[in-house]
């Protein structure tokens, strides 16, 4: 009789246990709605004045929940998040990256601003920038610096 009343409660403790575990063990809905975020092809072109730049990227939200980009901060100087509608542009408070969908930041559209640089920078140096979102943990991101002229070829 000790033999399964033993078993029993190992069973139940790893049951328990069980329901302890991460977002990937299946343990309620909230790794299921989570934002999770990633950023691709962040670069900024080399800025052609001394105290203002432009940064264009892609952000990922491959998460159920959405998310919005609220800030940017950069040891570069101070950066604010814009929008181009109807080709005029405007700083924003923030811009939503939907669940299961991206935001693209390019150029002639929806950016991000650089103002009062330290320095400026030069064509192979790179720009570190943390992006801070709602429903997801800042994510920080190395631009690197590309020719005036850069266009990518895909991603924006």
């Amino acid at each position: 009789m000790r033999g399964p009343v033993l078993c029993a409660a190992v069973l139940t403790g790893a049951l328990v246990l069980t329901g302890c575990g991460s977002e990937d063990s299946g343990a309620g809905d909230a790794g299921k709605t989570a934002a999770r975020i990633s950023v691709s092809g962040a670069y900024m072109p080399q800025p052609v004045s001394d105290s203002m730049a432009a940064g264009f990227l892609t952000i990922a939200n491959d998460g159920g929940a959405a998310a919005e980009l609220t800030s940017v901060t950069s040891d570069a100087g101070e950066v604010t998040v814009h929008e181009t509608v109807d080709g005029a542009m405007r700083q924003v408070d923030r811009l939503p990256v939907p669940a299961h969908g991206e935001l693209v930041l390019q150029s002639g559209g929806n950016h991000l601003m650089f103002d009062k640089l330290k320095q400026r920078p030069k064509q192979g140096e790179t720009v570190s920038v943390a992006l801070h979102f709602t429903g997801s943990d800042p994510v920080t991101v190395a631009m690197p610096v590309k020719p005036a002229t850069y266009r990518p070829s895909a991603g924006h």
